[in-house]
């Protein structure tokens, strides 16, 4: 009795395992389609230093900058991109070679290394980015300036008001 139950239920798992080895080898579904593109960002996509620069949209919206100064600005940041991308570049690179360390064998000598090359790269972009905005900023009109610093105040009390409502780390809740 008990083996015409083994058999029975060997024969079962035969035609369900058949059943789902047949259903995964057909082509009856689509693929899934392709996911859709990234939107380009500050750091992405080939318009990166073009009129789809965040920054020039948000001069256009909230300096209301002319044509000319749109025309200007996007020359400046294209003519820029040179300089800008081969340290986006290096970032990356480090970023990746510190990744080994971080799934592989850690070696503090190295990161150390790693870690300080990156901060040197920042230290350059940051200076580089500097010299952009002010060269983009002195495109700007009195008015537009004016209305730019009063809207960097405004950015920088909301930021103060966040800060002092942010609830204590914990190293602050030990003290």
């Amino acid at each position: 009795m008990k083996s015409i139950r083994f058999r029975f239920l060997a024969a079962a798992l035969a035609v369900m395992m058949s059943a789902a080895i047949a259903k995964s080898q057909t082509a009856d579904s689509a693929p899934p389609p392709p996911p859709p593109p990234a939107a380009p960002g500050p750091m992405h996509g080939p318009d990166m230093f073009g009129m789809g620069h965040p920054l020039l949209h948000f001069y256009a919206k909230e300096l209301g900058i002319t044509e000319d100064q749109k025309v200007a600005m996007k020359a400046v940041l294209q003519k820029e991109h040179a300089a800008m991308h081969p340290l986006m570049q290096q970032m990356h690179q480090l970023d990746e070679q510190l990744k080994t360390y971080v799934e592989g064998t850690y070696d503090a000598a190295k990161v150390q290394s790693l870690v300080s090359a990156q901060s040197q790269t920042l230290v350059q972009m940051k200076v580089e980015e500097a010299r952009i905005h002010n060269e983009l900023y002195q495109m700007l009109t009195p008015d537009q300036q004016a209305k730019l610093k009063e809207l960097e105040a405004q950015r920088e009390a909301r930021m103060q008001q966040r800060m002092q409502n942010a609830p204590p780390s914990d190293s602050q809740q030990e003290q």
